[in-house]
């Protein structure tokens, strides 16, 4: 299924990104803005779904599976991640969380995402 026409330029998108919290390297910060501002060039910011998995499924491909992301309004979260997998940030009303989450061990170690 071919995607819509872009509506928006992604890098002014980029520039609207306010990050809340993080514990990622400036470079992964900046996939994940960049791949959000991408997502909404190709989606409408009603599709939180379709954002969030166009987010989760790079991420995964690129810094291997294990991300979730969680795209919307109005959530609230309380997660355990990986040290150094974590970000929360918003383009105007659109929160956007992603991280990479632990299963039953505990890895506490920088760059194991």
């Amino acid at each position: 299924m071919p995607y819509p026409v872009t509506k928006h330029p992604s890098t002014m998108l980029e520039g609207k990104a306010v990050v809340g919290e993080t514990d990622m390297l400036q470079t992964m910060q900046q996939d994940a803005l960049h791949l959000a501002a991408k997502a909404l060039d190709i989606f409408d910011v009603t599709e939180s779904t379709d954002i969030a998995r166009f987010i989760k499924k790079d991420f995964d491909r690129v810094h291997g599976p294990g991300w979730q992301c969680i795209v919307g309004m109005d959530f609230g979260s309380f997660v355990t991640h990986y040290h150094g997998c974590f970000i929360h940030f918003c383009i105007g009303n659109l929160a956007i969380l992603l991280f990479k989450g632990l299963g039953r061990e505990v890895v506490s170690s920088p760059g194991d995402c």
